[in-house]
């Protein structure tokens, strides 16, 4: 029996939720109830903020590590590394310049306090991103598939950032390793015996490298990442970010389970994360933003400049306008940003300032959509 037609609320709500909206209508449900009433916010944000921010993020990253993971394996978009290499050259710029600008700030203007949040201006937000490019360059222009490899190797690189330079405690690197170790063991042992459900996977050896991250003083929320590459999964890459409902090998099968369950995360993420007095805006706030506003777009297309001169190509029919642009939208920081941020500062004048960046940094979509026209650039549909 086929099952009837989605009607258009229901195609609403799925439109809504796939391109990030739960984080959205959290985020401002945020700003709205720290904005009113301080206090009761603040005592919310506390309580959710383990379970949120060290439990539930780990699900978040999973799924970046899942499509690095594809993207990586053979046959996938990052698999050669003449393909990898212009992409990843980008990411790297893209990172280099914003970091670079901000703590080139935080010297020129004394603010040697605001030093730990150089990260923050790094992230890259692929959702958003992504929904930008699409509004911009259409559906089908080969800018969008440079600009998610740029992006999967930005979060890549961010989940090295976090696991080398924000510590959530002392740092235990022997227990880690014992534990880290133990879990990719089990993990592999799995592999092994071709267990294609992946909840051992997760309940086992995700469970273990947790309890080894949060001991061993590293950010839990990357638990999975090590443990994501060994879940079997199908010898192609349906594509980035490409839903594959068809697809039922074991890293599909994780995605498929808890990509709704992420979604309703995010907007939590936004709740417990997003709540900024209006007024709280400081140096902080504008290090970030001329960081990540100048900086994508200088690091991206400086970085790929480079890699051309050095012999690579630019994917086929996508212009140095194009890169310009890509460049601009890469800036949208947006929930990565915002973790950055928590990892980088605790609670307190410091940290708002700083998230207020984080959440401006959706000018960026502005920018680059005015830039598009001025530049004529073209939209494939």
């Amino acid at each position: 029996m086929n099952s009837p037609p989605p009607t258009k609320l229901r195609q609403a709500t799925k439109t809504f939720v796939n391109n990030s909206g739960l984080l959205l209508l959290g985020t401002i449900i945020a700003l709205v109830w720290a904005n009113l009433q301080r206090e009761s916010y603040v005592a919310l944000s506390h309580y959710l903020h383990f379970a949120v921010n060290d439990i539930g993020m780990a699900f978040f990253f999973a799924l970046a590590a899942k499509e690095v993971a594809e993207a990586t394996a053979p046959g996938g978009a990052l698999h050669s590394p003449r393909q990898a290499a212009m992409p990843l050259a980008a990411a790297i710029g893209g990172m280099l310049g914003p970091g670079l600008i901000f703590v080139a700030l935080t010297i020129w203007l004394d603010r040697p306090n605001l030093e730990r949040g150089w990260a923050i201006p790094t992230a890259t937000d692929i959702a958003f991103s992504y929904l930008a490019a699409r509004l911009i360059f259409g559906t089908k222009h080969p800018a969008i598939p440079f600009l998610l490899l740029l992006a999967i190797a930005d979060d890549a690189l961010g989940l090295l950032i976090i696991a080398a330079f924000y510590p959530t405690g002392p740092l235990r690197l022997i227990e880690f390793a014992v534990l880290l170790g133990a879990a990719m063991l089990f993990a592999r042992w799995l592999q092994k015996r071709r267990v294609a459900s992946f909840w051992p996977y997760i309940l086992g050896a995700g469970v273990i490298s947790w309890i080894g991250f949060h001991r061993g003083g590293l950010h839990p929320a990357l638990a999975l990442v090590p443990i994501v590459p060994f879940l079997p999964h199908a010898g192609r890459d349906p594509g980035l970010f490409v839903d594959a409902p068809n697809a039922h090998d074991t890293l599909n099968e994780f995605e498929h389970w808890f990509k709704r369950p992420v979604d309703v995360l995010l907007f939590f993420f936004g709740l417990v994360n997003a709540g900024v007095v209006l007024g709280n805006f400081g140096a902080g706030t504008w290090f970030v933003l001329i960081s990540i506003l100048a900086g994508k777009p200088i690091g991206i297309v400086s970085a790929t400049a480079v890699a051309a001169l050095a012999g690579l190509r630019l994917p086929s029919h996508v212009t140095w306008r194009d890169i310009t642009i890509v460049g601009i939208i890469a800036g949208i920081g947006f929930t990565v940003a915002l973790f950055f941020a928590t990892a980088a500062f605790p609670y307190g004048r410091l940290l708002d300032e700083t998230k207020m960046g984080a959440l401006l940094s959706f000018s960026a979509f502005f920018i680059g959509l005015g830039a598009a026209r001025v530049l004529k650039v073209r939209r494939i549909d």
